[in-house]
């Protein structure tokens, strides 16, 4: 027996399995001596970005539907399924691996970590490869520069050229990885270095990107010429029907995907080994980057919005500060509020209800209605979010399906009043009462409301969809996703496993994943994830109240 030990160029790591009946002198001539026909130039298939990643997500959403009725054979059927997308490329099909008998000797799990790590690297040259494709025949084509100025050159491609030269510079680190051995060792030792030295660009370009579409629309607009030019660029064979754009949103695709990547390594290495060292110390750095990329993007948008905002704001009598650091929309739109004395109401009565126009934000709700003007809103009152309460009256009626008290404690008067709202469907009713108050206990549900989920807590998105409201969340295909909430007509609240992120998407672009294996199975990766991290879990919820109570607060009149 001979124990094998992963060597890389700067140390050697740890004992990872044993092979039997292969003396060591083979094994080194095995490993070593066809190192020089593993190269990138040789291997890579040549697809654009957008169509690796497009091939990836969709073979990430088949393995799954697969895998409900296989669960156990997971790993072999992942392999079998990339080595059917022409665009993967898979480790273990390379001339080199093939002739050299190692994959008799290799645990099926190190067959599987082999071909994650050999993922992220082609996957990266693929990256490169539309990067370049964006250089050569976007940015530097005479004919389009000469109808840019210098700033929409600019505000158009932002600092791309340093983005281009940190991928050639990690690209190539990657390249050297895999040449010196049949065997990758690791990559993630590497990913950590340039994403803790080099990807800082990344954060730059992401923060820019939303004046970059803003200047394209503008520039498509306003410039013949340049719409002219860029026209014929996006018709040449060379982008094989891809749009402009579709080059500019990748830095943003990349640095997220390359998170995914690294995490899909982590769920693979062997627990307290210098590899899952490496792997969270590059996914720490990785996810620190793609957080300030949010962030960045977040708080430029927030800024822009209040200040739309409260141009439109009209204030009746005590004048509210809108804009502040602290401050950004939740949810907007109009509901319908029901009118009158008490004894007077008519559920029939089309006087009944009058439209108002709702502004949440996460510390502030206006209560306004359409000036005469029908340009600005009038604003009507105002109430701190942490003393709002609501309750919801479909219990009390089929009429009643749609609608739900809210009750502000203390508004702008310092008085405690309570409004009736009816919304256009049950699921918007839904979304309102958790945007007003997020907390349990400050909301009163009838049991009617949701639809109980405990036969399919989890679903994958088989279709990308970008949020239309702020309560909302943008999913891509292949997306695993916990249900927290769904509701009659085709609404779910779910949070996404790999980063926690919580918003509401129509039913329609999900299928639920039925398998209980399988579902155990993607929660114990993301529990790895976590403890290997050493974080805590960000409290999902096991389960949920079928009641929840008014606070004592709430009964305050």
């Amino acid at each position: 027996m001979c124990v094998f030990i992963l060597r890389s160029d700067k140390h050697t790591t740890e004992t990872l399995f044993s092979l039997h009946d292969t003396g060591s002198a083979h094994l080194d001539k095995i490993l070593y001596s066809t190192f020089n026909l593993i190269s990138l130039s040789a291997i890579f298939s040549g697809c654009l970005y957008q169509e690796y990643r497009d091939s990836s997500k969709k073979q990430e959403v088949e393995q799954r539907r697969q895998c409900e009725g296989t669960a156990a054979q997971a790993p072999a059927l992942q392999l079998q399924l990339r080595s059917h997308t022409r665009s993967l490329s898979l480790w273990q099909n390379l001339p080199a691996v093939q002739e050299s008998g190692l994959l008799t000797h290799l645990p099926q799990k190190e067959v599987i970590l082999q071909e994650a790590i050999f993922e992220l690297v082609t996957s990266e040259a693929s990256y490169y490869k539309s990067l370049e494709l964006l250089e050569t025949h976007f940015l530097r084509n005479p004919s389009l520069f000469s109808t840019l100025s210098h700033s929409d050159m600019h505000f158009l491609f932002s600092n791309i050229e340093d983005v281009i030269k940190a991928s050639e510079r990690f690209l190539m680190d990657l390249e050297h990885r895999i040449e010196e051995s049949i065997l990758i060792s690791d990559v993630c030792d590497i990913v950590h270095h340039h994403a803790a030295n080099y990807f800082s660009v990344f954060i730059t370009y992401v923060i820019n990107q939303g004046y970059q579409e803003k200047s394209y629309r503008r520039i498509l607009q306003e410039n013949g010429p340049f719409r002219e030019i860029m026209s014929q660029l996006e018709n040449h064979p060379r982008v094989r029907g891809l749009s402009f754009t579709s080059f500019l949103i990748l830095p943003f695709q990349r640095i997220t995907r390359l998170k995914l990547l690294v995490q899909n390594i982590l769920k693979k290495v062997e627990e307290n080994s210098e590899r899952e060292m490496n792997a969270v110390k590059a996914h720490k750095e990785l996810e620190q980057i793609v957080k300030e990329c949010n962030e960045g993007v977040r708080k430029m948008n927030r800024t822009e919005e209040l200040i739309g905002i409260e141009k439109t704001l009209e204030f009746k009598s005590k004048s509210v500060p809108v804009i502040s650091h602290s401050r950004w929309l939740l949810k907007k739109g109009e509901v319908l509020q029901m009118a009158g004395p008490k004894n007077t109401r008519t559920l029939r009565s089309k006087k009944l209800y009058q439209p108002i126009y709702l502004f949440l934000f996460n510390n502030l709700l206006l209560i306004t209605k359409h000036s005469s003007s029908n340009e600005k809103f009038q604003v009507l009152d105002s109430c701190s979010r942490s003393m709002l309460r609501t309750e919801d009256m479909d219990d009390q009626g089929q009429m009643l399906a749609c609608v739900f008290v809210l009750k502000l404690l203390e508004n702008q008067e310092e008085r405690t009043v309570s409004y009736m709202m009816k919304t256009s469907c049950m699921s918007d009713k839904l979304r309102w009462i958790y945007a007003l108050t997020p907390n349990l206990r400050t909301r009163f549900l009838s049991d009617s409301v949701l639809i109980r989920v405990l036969d399919c807590p989890q679903v994958q998105c088989i279709q990308s969809y970008s949020s239309q409201e702020p309560d909302e969340l943008s999913i891509e295909m292949a997306d695993v996703l916990q249900v927290l909430e769904k509701t009659e007509d085709g609404w779910i609240l779910g949070e996404r496993l790999h980063d926690g992120e919580r918003g509401w998407f129509p039913c329609r672009v999900v299928e639920g994943i039925l398998n209980f294996e399988l579902r155990a199975q993607n929660l114990r990766e993301c529990q790895r994830i976590q403890l290997a991290q050493g974080g805590a879990s960000r409290g999902r919820r096991t389960h949920k109240q079928s009641k929840p109570t008014w606070s004592s607060e709430s009964h305050q009149e």
